[in-house]
């Protein structure tokens, strides 16, 4: 588990196309999209700089809730959101946070092991597709 409870993965494509991919694969499978953040056109709009940076929110009522069963504080960070961002090089990059992280900063225990590893699975697939 990272100690800062972040994962990153380097993407083959720039951020824009990353989270176009991450979208299109977790609609295909049937995972509802909440929101699509541009961090970015925020800042424009603000008249500041910034390299591109979008946040995808997704879920799934079936996935979340036996997590916030045990405590309803993980909607804070539930639904799952994954960060699409390019680094100072152009390299783009996703990030997400660690869901065992997840469990240890809200104490969660055994009973939510299965919801916990079925999210953390669907993180890992998706955004390493995404990503490749």
């Amino acid at each position: 588990m990272p100690d800062d409870g972040l994962i990153t993965i380097p993407s083959n494509y720039s951020a824009r196309q990353t989270l176009e991919r991450l979208e299109a694969a977790l609609r295909a499978a049937g995972i509802t999209i909440f929101a699509r953040i541009d961090h970015a056109a925020g800042a424009a709009s603000a008249g500041l700089a910034l390299r591109p940076t979008q946040v995808l929110i997704f879920g799934n009522p079936k996935g979340g809730t036996p997590l916030m069963q045990a405590d309803q504080r993980i909607g804070l960070d539930l639904p799952l959101r994954v960060l699409a961002w390019e680094d100072e090089a152009g390299n783009a990059n996703l990030t997400y946070t660690d869901v065992d992280w997840l469990a240890v900063r809200y104490g969660l225990g055994a009973l939510t092991a299965p919801a916990r590893e079925a999210l953390a699975k669907l993180l890992a697939k998706f955004t390493a597709e995404a990503a490749s």
